[in-house]
Order: C-alpha cells, then sequence, then structure tokens
C-alpha cells in the first residue's frame, strides 16, 4: 500500500485513514481478516454492551446464589440478549483479532452509564486491545433526566471511570444533541480521551401498518449524510485537544477526502462495507492516491484540515452564510 495514506489515530500507527467501524462487519475473526487483507488501517470491534456485560454479572451472582435482586434494569434486555454473546465471548475476540492482525484491533463499548461495569474495561486491555472506543448512547429524549447538565455529567463521568482502569488509548463515539455542541465537544476533548468520533448513528423508526409495530427505517447511511460529520469535523478541528474521526455517510474516497481535508485524522466506514463488502476499500484508497498525486500532495498532512473553520478566510461559510445563501435560493 503507498506510504501516501499513512496516519496517526489516538497514538497508533496506521497504513490507511479508512477505518472499519464498529458494526456486523467486525464481529468475526474471519470478516476481520478480510478486512485487513482489504487495506484498512484499523478495526473496530462490534460493540460489547454494558446490558451484556451487566448481565453475565447478573448471572455471576445467581450461580452464587446471593439473595436479593442484582441490577434490575437489566432483566429489560434479558429478550434481546444472546446467550452466547457477552464478556466472555468478546474478551475471546479480542484475543484472537489481536494475535492474528498485524493492524490495531480497537474494542468498543456501547454505554449508557458509569455504573459498576467499568472495571472490565480493564480485563478488555488485558486481552490484548490497542485502544478502546466507548460509544456512549444517550437519548436526548430522556425525561427522566433532570436536567441538560446532568445529560452532560454522564459522558465526563463515563470516562474518567473508565481513564482510570485503563492505560491504553481511549476514543469517544457521540451524538450531536447538545445544547452547546461546539463547546461540549471541546470540554470532552480535554477530559484525557485521546480521540473523538463524530457521529454515532441513532435508530430511526418506522412504522409497519399492518402489523402496528415499530420498525427501523435508514439502517444504513448513504452519501447524502456525510454533511453532519463534516461540517462538525471542520468547526472543531484545531479546536479540541484529541484527534478527531468522522463517522457516517463516508461511502468513497472522495468523502474521505473532504473529512481530512476538514480536518479528520481518520474516517470510519460501515455501511459501505454492508452494501459492497470489503471489496470497496481498495477502490477508495486508489481514488485517494491519484487525488493526491494531481494536488502534489506527498502526505495526509499536507492537505489536512486546509478546508476547517479556522484555516478558510470566511468562517461564517460552515454557518449565516450558507443559510443565507440556501433561504435566498429556495423563495
Amino acid at each position: 500500500m503507498s506510504n501516501l495514506l499513512q496516519t496517526k489515530w489516538l497514538g497508533l500507527d496506521l497504513r490507511s485513514p479508512v477505518v472499519a467501524a464498529s458494526s456486523g462487519m467486525t464481529d468475526h475473526l474471519d470478516k476481520l481478516r478480510q478486512l485487513e487483507d482489504s487495506g484498512v488501517g484499523a478495526v473496530v470491534l462490534k460493540s460489547l454492551f454494558e446490558e451484556e456485560i451487566l448481565a453475565e454479572m447478573q448471572q455471576d451472582q445467581s450461580i452464587m446464589q446471593r439473595p436479593g435482586p442484582f441490577f434490575p434494569e437489566v432483566s429489560e434486555m434479558d429478550d434481546f440478549l444472546n446467550n452466547e454473546d457477552g464478556l466472555s465471548t468478546y474478551l475471546d475476540l479480542v484475543r484472537s483479532a489481536a494475535t492474528a492482525l498485524e493492524i490495531p484491533v480497537i474494542a468498543s463499548i456501547n454505554c449508557v452509564s458509569s455504573q459498576k461495569w467499568t472495571h472490565f474495561a480493564r480485563m478488555i486491555q488485558d486481552a490484548g486491545a490497542a485502544a478502546i472506543e466507548l460509544n456512549i448512547f444517550l437519548m436526548p429524549s430522556d425525561f427522566d433526566a433532570s436536567s441538560g447538565e446532568s445529560f452532560e455529567a454522564t459522558y465526563f463521568e463515563i470516562i474518567r471511570e473508565v481513564l482510570a482502569r485503563v492505560t491504553i488509548p481511549v476514543s469517544i463515539k457521540l451524538g450531536y444533541h447538545f445544547t452547546l455542541l461546539g463547546q461540549t465537544l471541546q470540554k470532552i476533548s480535554e477530559s484525557g480521551v485521546a480521540g473523538m468520533v463524530l457521529f454515532n448513528r441513532f435508530f430511526y423508526p418506522d412504522y409497519d401498518l399492518d402489523t402496528l409495530q415499530i420498525v427501523p427505517t435508514n439502517v444504513l447511511s448513504t452519501p447524502e449524510d456525510l454533511a453532519i460529520s463534516l461540517k462538525w469535523i471542520a468547526i472543531m478541528a484545531g479546536r479540541v485537544s484529541c484527534n478527531l474521526a468522522a463517522s457516517t455517510g463516508v461511502h468513497d474516497g472522495d468523502g474521505v477526502i473532504k473529512q481530512i481535508l476538514a480536518g479528520a485524522q481518520v474516517v470510519q466506514i460501515a455501511s459501505i462495507l454492508y452494501r459492497q463488502g470489503p471489496g470497496a476499500i481498495p477502490g477508495m484508497h486508489q481514488r485517494i492516491c491519484e487525488w493526491m498525486e494531481s494536488m502534489g500532495h506527498d502526505n495526509l498532512d499536507a492537505f489536512r484540515g486546509t478546508l476547517s473553520q479556522l484555516q478558510i478566510k470566511n468562517p461564517a461559510a460552515y454557518d449565516r452564510v450558507q443559510f443565507l445563501k440556501n433561504y435566498r435560493s429556495f423563495r
């Protein structure tokens, strides 16, 4: 692979800025080997859910026959948890992948609280993970939260608890549902995390009118979904104290180039892997290299962030100016 594509993410040396995101495409060693062979820079394993950790803890207590309920909130998830999944199986995947692959293996934990499970992060580190990605999945529709401050405080509590237990790099993948998104991202970047992934993809519901059931819709992203992360990578580049990764909407080499122009260190891809498989990656690499050579760039840093808000002559182009242009064009 061309040296043009070498980069760093979370202090790790990567041969490519294209990272396989946490998904069903990264849940088995055979799939991970295919991704490595295709040229990705790193893989993020399919997420281990906080509920799975708590369920296994609950099962362990049941075996020990301790009296009283243990984490009753987990009982609501029982119907959705596969007994073959869970912490033990996940640790086996981390170990086998870390041994078999030459590229960095990043573990992923999908979590909603800092309670009771965070000491298992050390077990994941000991299994051989090169880094941990915390996919913090808090919904803004949570009416139990007493205030916006408590919503945001949960992020910092989770980060603090995990950082206290591991020495490997930790990144955080989060959504954009904050009142003051820019300020919050800046504060999170100063919490000790090595990177932030913008953004995770929430569940979007639809209705089946025959069964009157709630069903998912728009599960996979499209190239049009690039806009939100592209905007916020560009706004935050140079304003944060950690690496930035772009996620959602990257489906080709052009998407990768755009996110690096905005200031991303790497990009994470998933939907294109579901649609085309690992075979899509060499074409992405070819496009990036051809574009770089046509522009006279011999490394990614040569153009990284050149279109970020801090670097362009008219920073308002990311907000007010474009709003006015679009508004007038549709009158």
